[in-house]
């Protein structure tokens, strides 16, 4: 029973390390919406943030898994980065779109 709720809790933090993931994503495109980049500055956040994600990735398999690789974690955080991606990624993108079109508007003014 320990062994059932112990995988139970690590798909759950998974899942959760996905969203964080995607959330510091938002971050990086929140930036990029606010401070226009070159290519060549996009391509560099773009490197980072992977590498990033990559060691946070392995270090949280590290810690809570003693190492070992389990291939439905990483299955699960990368589909709760697409689920985060697809349902409030968007929803968020949208919103600051609108956001800023009212603010563009009351300046015009």
């Amino acid at each position: 029973m320990a062994a059932v709720c112990r995988e139970a809790r690590l798909l759950l933090q998974s899942i959760s390390v996905g969203a964080v993931l995607m959330m510091v994503y938002d971050l990086i495109r929140l930036f990029r919406f606010l401070v226009p980049h070159r290519s060549l500055a996009l391509g560099l956040e773009d490197f980072c943030y992977w590498i990033w994600a990559g060691f946070f990735t392995f270090l949280f398999l590290y810690r809570e898994n003693d190492g070992a690789l389990r291939f439905y974690i990483i299955g699960c955080i990368f589909v709760s980065m697409l689920f985060y991606d697809r349902i409030i990624s968007r929803n968020l993108r949208k919103l600051l779109k609108m956001v800023l079109r009212c603010i563009r508007m009351k300046l015009h003014r």
